[in-house]
């Protein structure tokens, strides 16, 4: 099912790396096999910014958000950091747009997290006509804009990517969309989602995936880490709707119910072996190699690879796990 040319991201900003002296890691990833560099928008920086900064020192990579929240920026303000970043990267930026979650959304951020799939399609409307520099004024379903239009529209508009697990919002950015951003997925289930987006206009088009990687021979302790990792996840709205859909929703309602407790050992173990290692990739570098191949193999086209933790130092695994 792999559709062509696969790209391989790594995540940026690296840990304790000033944004300014990414130089050498970007160039000894990219000398590795990296194509891409993503960012992620949880509590450290923003999606936007670093891609911004990062652009002059990766001057031949892509660069991507995974994503930009549609809630914590108004519609504008979103349109114009998107066209600051396709200006220091143009033809090179791919905007991830996504609902980010409710804890993020309301408690962090002071806004409303409501109506999330008609918000996420009215903010690709919208981008669309506004970074290919049109005047916009009209009452999308979800807000309304009047009299928008950026003072700096960019030469060569970023693609835009949705990101999905659920039915309606993959149908979204399969029609919608120029790729789709998955997430906290195995390879089997993408194939289970992979259809929904392309029978609503995503066949041929872009699907990106980031993977956890516990480069650590010790089989125990890989998954004691990625079990702290991947457990407030899959207690988070979005995430334990779509697991307990496909088939795990015991599984999601033990972890939801003791990390609610404040159990924490018992949250961590209700996730089954078998269903976590779906999940992430752990074990020496070569046993990584083979079980990211498998996410190729599912239909992924952009794999970020995201070493949580690993056995050598950081940028040794990072470049030692991309498949060859």
């Amino acid at each position: 099912m792999t559709r062509g040319v696969v790209r391989f991201a790594a995540t940026v900003p690296f840990a304790k790396t000033p944004l300014g002296a990414h130089g050498p890691a970007l160039a000894a990833l990219a000398s590795a096999g990296y194509t891409d560099f993503w960012t992620q928008e949880v509590r450290g920086f923003d999606a936007l910014v670093p891609l911004a900064a990062l652009a002059p020192l990766a001057p031949r990579a892509r660069l991507g958000a995974a994503i930009a929240g549609v809630y914590t920026r108004g519609p504008a303000l979103l349109a114009m950091e998107a066209a600051a970043v396709a200006d220091a990267a143009p033809g090179r930026f791919v905007l991830g747009l996504g609902t980010s979650s409710e804890r993020i959304v309301e408690d962090w951020n002071a806004a409303r997290f409501a109506r999330p799939v008609p918000r996420v399609r009215d903010t690709l409307r919208f981008l669309r006509r506004a970074l290919a520099g049109e005047r916009v004024d009209a009452a999308f379903e979800t807000f309304a804009v009047r009299g928008f239009s950026l003072e700096r529209p960019p030469a060569e508009p970023p693609a835009l990517f949705a990101a999905a697990l659920g039915p309606r919002m993959l149908a979204v950015a399969g029609a919608e969309a120029d790729g789709v951003c998955l997430a906290l997925l195995s390879a089997d289930d993408v194939r289970r989602v992979l259809p929904v987006f392309e029978e609503a206009g995503g066949r041929g088009k872009e699907v990106f995936l980031r993977v956890a990687v516990f480069a650590l021979a010790d089989a125990a302790r890989a998954r004691r880490m990625a079990r702290k990792l991947v457990a407030p996840y899959l207690a988070a709205g979005p995430y334990a709707r779509f697991h307990a859909a496909l088939g795990r929703a015991a599984e999601v309602a033990r972890v939801c119910a003791a990390l609610r407790a404040r159990e924490r050992e018992a949250a961590l173990a209700a996730i089954p072996d078998a269903w976590l290692d779906g999940l992430v990739v752990h074990g020496p570098a070569a046993a990584c190699r083979a079980q990211l191949a498998r996410f190729v193999d599912s239909g992924i086209t952009t794999l970020a690879i995201d070493v949580v933790a690993s056995d050598l130092p950081w940028l040794e695994a990072q470049q030692a796990v991309v498949p060859r």
